[in-house]
């Protein structure tokens, strides 16, 4: 299995991702051939063989014929792909300086009279990802006559969580089983494996988490090291280190000691021994990630100890390796009677400087759970002194698992950008995870995974975007959303479709927020498998999995009153953003019912009344899905057809399941509001009972 298949007369099936490296027409051949005559490569290093076997690759799908390489500059045409040692750049005053260890550059020189481009970094790896961009520049129609790149990621640490079980069972996963086969590993090395690698160094990513946060204490045996060593091998010239997740009782489970309590010079002595001989099998590993105290999973809490007591523990035996430990800050507990959205500020926020440089406390984007939509999360910018990264979710866990179209580039924009006037205005969430708290501290961002054993990797075409689009974010956090849909729909789709692809990705989030939770309501789902609506569920153990514990509906009204007459969350934020969002008519619409608990009959922006709204969104969101599949009909032909039909079949499963998201919640705030639908505005199919007895125990991804 490798890409560049496509060029090569099968169906396309999705495998190839962005790197399809179709052929050029004619006129995009006769520009670019005199430009790209040979490859020089002065040496022959892991991760430089990697670059120049990537331009090959790609050369050959879109020219038809190798690329000449060659042993020295001859001619004019040569593509150097080097390092910045090296002495064909001697006395050329190229910005080496600028590119940090990862970063690269791609210039058109004149060396020796010839006429070369030059592809380069401070590390191998820079110049691997600067071969990737050189690439998506042939890809995407650039001219490269004239080229002057500099690039370098504003984040250090760039890694894909996979919610990966031993079993190969993937939580919240949407495309197969985990690409991970324990089984067959260490002596069997799948070739996808390799693809893996090479579609995360395409995009900048460096690191992968093996395993799942709700964490398994095997994986740390020898046994299983020597699998993950295996991987590391595989992944290691394209850059990418591996992590695991650490069971925080692993002491106790494996160690055989009766306590695994942070402070006990036992359990401090246990992991420093079991963390070296992690590094003795693996030199480069990247470190450890622990999710604890949340959802019944062992903690320091379980001994009095703090957050900071836990995770300096384990920080201070990976610090003499180089390691990180990701120490997630998702935290709730049922004994917390508090609203959720206020925990893990509550937790964390006061033990501020008292984590080790070499922790980066891993935040997700907001302080529910990866909802469509929700305001960012208050700890960004409230933890000055305290390495913060950005943990997103990629795999669509409440955005309709792989069927549903929801671009989330359009999300993490709008999370990003968001002002946490903290210290002072124009202090985005962007600058809060790019700025070291201290020379030298960690800086990163994480993405739950969406990828599995599925031939297309993602369960779908479009999900595929969402992978990259973490990349490119997590390599610029002040990316935009619109141009990294462009880059992707022109490598995946063609330049032909890349338009209309576009303006299908950047509604689809919006449609799924308007259909599923529309005016900042949140958590309406059905229970445990999260699939479809759920608002009427009331009766699990813990109050903050009912759905009705979010929307708070009665016959007043709707919502969650966040402000101080209410649970006081909003006071977590900077004054200037509490003063925005304190009242109705300021705040954000998209937010009014995260903060605001209103009438049903309260006048919104439109004129029409909070019911009437409420409907008009629920059609808006299920419209756009129809919009969508008008505008894939239209494109049949311009793509391949057995992509173009299981997009087809996905928007129609997508139309199906907006409208029953539509239904049943019209029917079942209508069974509370007692209001007539608005006017043009059609009843659901079903009355409410219909709605609540649809049982799906076995939808995919669920938790074990």
């Amino acid at each position: 299995m490798c890409f560049g298949l496509a060029n090569q007369g099968h169906a396309e099936d999705g495998y190839d991702l962005w790197l399809r490296y179709q052929p050029l027409e004619s006129s995009a051949k006769a520009r670019y051939e005199p430009l790209v005559t040979h490859l020089v490569a002065p040496n022959a290093r892991p991760t430089i063989r990697a670059a120049t076997d990537e331009l090959q690759r790609g050369f050959k799908a879109m020219f038809g014929y190798d690329l000449v390489q060659r042993e020295t500059l001859m001619g004019n045409g040569a593509v150097l792909v080097t390092r910045a040692d090296s002495p064909n750049l001697k006395g050329l005053d190229l910005p080496f300086a600028k590119l940090g260890e990862e970063g690269y550059l791609i210039r058109t020189a004149v060396i020796a009279g010839n006429r070369t481009t030059i592809i380069a970094g401070n590390s191998d790896v820079g110049t691997l990802y600067g071969v990737f961009r050189f690439l998506k520049l042939l890809q995407t129609g650039q001219p490269i006559d004239n080229l002057d790149i500099v690039d370098a990621p504003k984040l250090k640490v760039r890694v894909l969580n996979h919610w990966d079980n031993l079993d190969r069972h993937v939580e919240r996963g949407y495309a197969g089983q985990s690409l991970w086969d324990w089984q067959k590993l260490p002596l069997h090395k799948d070739p996808r494996y390799t693809d893996y690698a090479r579609a995360n160094a395409s995009i900048g990513i460096n690191g992968t988490v093996l395993t799942n946060v709700n964490a398994n204490a095997d994986i740390l045996r020898p046994d299983y090291l020597q699998k993950v060593k295996a991987l590391a091998e595989v992944f290691r010239p394209y850059g990418i280190k591996v992590y695991l997740t650490a069971r925080f009782s692993a002491p106790i489970e494996l160690g055989k000691l009766k306590t695994a309590d942070p402070l006990d010079p036992q359990v401090q002595a246990w992991w420093k021994a079991k963390i070296d001989e992690i590094y003795s099998v693996i030199p480069d590993f990247g470190g450890l990630l622990v999710k604890a105290n949340s959802e019944g999973q062992p903690g320091p809490a379980d001994y009095k100890r703090t957050h900071a007591e836990g995770a300096n523990m384990l920080a201070d035996a990976l610090a003499p390796h180089h390691g990180i430990l990701m120490w997630r800050a998702f935290v709730y507990a049922a004994e917390n009677a508090e609203d959720r959205h206020k925990q893990a500020y509550t937790e964390f926020q006061p033990l501020d400087g008292k984590f080790r440089d070499n922790v980066l406390v891993q935040v997700k984007n907001g302080a529910i759970d990866f909802q469509p939509r929700e305001p960012f999360h208050p700890l960004f910018g409230a933890m000055p002194k305290t390495p913060l990264m950005m943990e997103f979710q990629i795999t669509k866990e409440y955005l309709g698992f792989a069927t549903h179209l929801a671009y989330l580039g359009t999300m993490w924009e709008e999370v990003l950008e968001a002002d946490t006037f903290r210290p002072k205005k124009g202090s985005t969430v962007a600058k809060v995870i790019e700025t070291p708290v201290d020379a030298g501290a960690a800086t990163g961002m994480a993405g739950v995974a969406n990828i599995g054993s599925d031939r297309n990797w993602s369960g779908s075409q479009f999900d595929q975007a969402n992978w990259y689009a973490f990349g490119r974010f997590a390599w610029d956090p002040d990316a935009k959303a619109e141009a990294i849909a462009r880059d992707w729909a022109a490598m995946t789709w063609g330049r032909e479709a890349a338009d209309p692809v576009v303006r299908m990705m950047m509604g689809s989030r919006e449609a799924v927020v308007d259909y599923m939770t529309p005016l900042g309501l949140a958590h309406l789902m059905a229970t445990g498998h999260h699939y479809g609506p759920g608002p009427w569920v009331s009766d699990l153990a813990r109050p903050e999995w009912n759905p009705v514990y979010y929307h708070k509906a009665d016959a007043a009204g709707i919502g969650f009153d966040r402000t101080a007459k209410g649970s006081d969350a909003l006071s977590q934020y900077a004054p200037e953003v509490v003063k925005a969002w304190g009242s109705p008519k300021t705040i954000p619409e998209n937010l009014l019912l995260w903060f605001h608990h209103l009438p049903w009959d309260y006048r919104t922006k439109s004129g029409r009344t909070l019911w009437d709204e409420l409907v008009t969104r629920y059609d808006a969101g299920v419209d756009v899905v129809g919009k969508m599949q008008a505008d894939w009909a239209a494109l049949r032909g311009k793509v391949d057809e057995t992509r173009w039909a299981e997009v087809r079949d996905f928007l129609a499963i997508q139309h199906a399941e907006a409208t029953w998201w539509r239904d049943a919640s019209i029917a079942y705030f209508q069974s509370i509001s007692k209001r007539p639908l608005p006017a043009g505005h059609k009843p659901p199919a079903h009355d409410l009972e219909y709605y609540k007895a649809i049982s799906n125990p076995y939808a995919p991804g669920q938790g074990k």
